[in-house]
């Protein structure tokens, strides 16, 4: 198991993963499909891969919670992996990568939203020292339904 910054390389394997959960899965609220264009345009950026052979297997990134120089040490992130990956410790190892590599960048929380119909992403966060700070209600639609997301954080 390797943890590395993702290269534009990666690109085509990281939309695969991140259109899978679009498509498919109330997981992320996003009803368009990302492009190679712009999944490598992000790989430039903070974004983290768990890689076994040439095969990613998952794929974490953060960012700045929201706009302003205000929210300057507030980061949000992204985590996904591979059908195939799921309990296999690579999430837990690219979930501390993501937060030393935050507090590196002078971030000093992180926040995950996890789709309240994916309980298995509160209880990962909640497993790597997240706490729910928020339900907010009905605020993402898809799939023809409106649904919560459960605002989790971690004081890095």
């Amino acid at each position: 198991m390797t943890i590395r910054p993702a290269a534009r390389a990666d690109a085509a394997q990281i939309a695969a993963i991140w259109n899978h959960a679009i498509r498919d899965t109330t997981i992320t609220f996003n009803p368009t499909e990302k492009t190679e264009a712009e999944v490598a345009d992000l790989c430039a950026g903070q974004t983290l891969v768990w890689e076994e052979g040439s095969r990613i297997m998952g794929f974490t990134r953060f960012f700045q919670f929201r706009g302003g120089d205000g929210y300057r040490h507030t980061a949000e992130h992204t985590i996904l992996l591979h059908e195939d990956a799921k309990g296999r410790g690579g999430g837990r190892a690219l979930m501390t990568a993501t937060c030393d590599a935050a507090r590196a960048a002078g971030y000093h929380s992180l926040f995950a939203g996890c789709s309240a119909e994916n309980p298995g992403a509160v209880a990962f966060h909640a497993a790597c020292g997240f706490q729910t700070v928020a339900t907010l209600r009905q605020v993402g639609f898809k799939f023809g339904r409106w649904i919560d997301l459960v605002l989790m954080q971690k004081m890095l």
